[in-house]
């Protein structure tokens, strides 16, 4: 089968915006979701900012059943169940009764970086050591499983197709969205919830910190420290949050009337092998143009048909690699590149949940038609302004017209993923 494959719902908690509306008026204006953070502080790490969401624990509780929101401490599965919840209920699907069958058309695959590195299982440490396993909480199990956001938001929704978490470091999301994509695509499921989360923390950033990647000059001007594709990147900002996309099979969609954001009409995940290039921490770049190619091949489609790239960007070395491999890939170059930014300028680098919270961003200005801003940029690097033209990185809002849409992700492990968005046309 070859199933058409569309957008009908999105959720997502960010940095710099909870909720959709909130959230794509941030994207909008280029509002940074940085922020100082005294506990990296307190822990003498040189990187003493990081980029977490604000989100209404009144509402958290609201959505989930009393079992499930009683000692909840997994920061990452509530930002998953707020995400995938606002996703589902924007989709116009119903919740299955819990005297029902589940649903067997729809599925979930939700996907995590490092669920159990989470800040809550600290505390369990000292229990432990202390003699008293017993006393950890019989919850903790539930909470350190990569699969803990999937089984909650089941619990909440009722999927009785593949209910799964993926884990490809900040490929993550992306690589989600593909399998979704892909099990709808070969007639497997008609429905799926899609997404990724991660959650914040000095158990999961000292990593990145003893590897010296993190941005460290910006401690005092913490909205000015994701600075992707300049002069002085500086290292990323550790950021957190989920973002959650419902696709559906066209026949569906349009079946119940449902609301259209786009089309999905490729996806594909390469990995490089760790060789030529690529490592554990670096990607390969003939990997990532290979990817490239592969996706605009089936999407039928060449580098001037692209309106707009939403690429991995993280604020690092990576960048010019990055803007080489779509430089060669698409064919463009110069002043014939496409538009291209990267939501990380605002939210810095959420690892297993970037992915995802990128895409409900790319989705949003697809259906929007516009670009959002790049922001934090001084001084474009000069090995980007020899393979681009600056007039195609904007610095405020533009709107657009936009018709294909192509955003990448890259993970550790030598990861990479593509995706490319379709405007949604009724009359094709």
């Amino acid at each position: 089968m070859n199933n058409r494959v569309v957008i009908t719902g999105l959720g997502v908690v960010s940095p710099n915006g909870t909720g959709i509306q909130e959230f794509y008026s941030a994207i909008r204006n280029g509002k940074s979701g940085v922020q100082s953070d005294e506990a990296l502080k307190a822990l003498n790490f040189q990187c003493q900012v990081s980029a977490k969401p604000e989100y209404d624990n009144a509402k958290l509780k609201e959505i989930l059943p009393a079992g499930l929101y009683i000692k909840l401490e997994n920061e990452a599965m509530k930002y998953a169940c707020l995400a995938g919840h606002e996703a589902w209920l924007d989709s116009g699907l119903p919740f299955t009764p819990k005297d029902e069958d589940p649903d067997w058309d729809t599925g979930i695959v939700f996907g995590v970086g490092a669920l159990a590195m989470d800040e809550f299982i600290g505390g369990k440490f000292e229990i432990l050591q202390s003699g008293n396993p017993r006393k950890i909480g019989s919850r903790v199990v539930e909470q350190t499983m990569n699969s803990g956001a999937v089984t909650y938001l089941n619990k909440m929704i009722g999927f009785g197709n593949i209910a799964t978490a993926n884990s490809s470091a900040c490929a993550t999301g992306s690589e989600a969205v593909i399998m979704g994509y892909e099990r709808i695509k070969t007639g497997k499921a008609k429905r799926m919830l899609c997404g990724s989360t991660e959650s914040q923390g000095v158990f999961i950033w000292s990593g990145f910190e003893a590897l010296r990647i993190i941005c460290s000059d910006s401690n005092e001007h913490p909205e000015k420290a994701s600075r992707p594709l300049s002069a002085n990147p500086g290292g990323f900002v550790p950021g957190t949050g989920s973002g959650a996309l419902v696709l559906e099979s066209l026949e569906s969609a349009i079946e119940r009337g449902a609301k259209i954001y786009g089309e999905i009409v490729a996806g594909d995940l390469v990995n490089g092998g760790q060789r030529n290039g690529g490592s554990i921490t670096a990607n390969s770049p003939a990997a990532t143009r290979r990817v490239m190619h592969s996706t605009m091949a089936e999407a039928g489609i060449t580098g001037e048909d692209v309106d707009l790239i939403c690429g991995h960007l993280t604020s690092t070395i990576g960048d010019v690699r990055e803007i080489e491999a779509w430089s060669e890939s698409l064919n463009k170059a110069g002043k014939h590149f496409p538009r291209i930014n990267t939501l990380k300028s605002m939210i810095g680098h959420c690892l297993g949940g970037s992915g995802s919270i990128e895409m409900v961003a790319a989705t949003l200005q697809l259906y929007h038609q516009f670009a959002h801003p790049n922001i934090n940029i001084d001084n474009l690097h000069p090995e980007i302004t020899e393979k681009i033209d600056p007039e195609c990185i904007n610095y405020t809002e533009l709107d657009m017209p936009i018709n294909y849409l192509m955003k990448a992700s890259l993970g550790f492990g030598d990861v990479n993923s593509c995706i490319v968005l379709k405007k949604w046309d009724a009359n094709e």
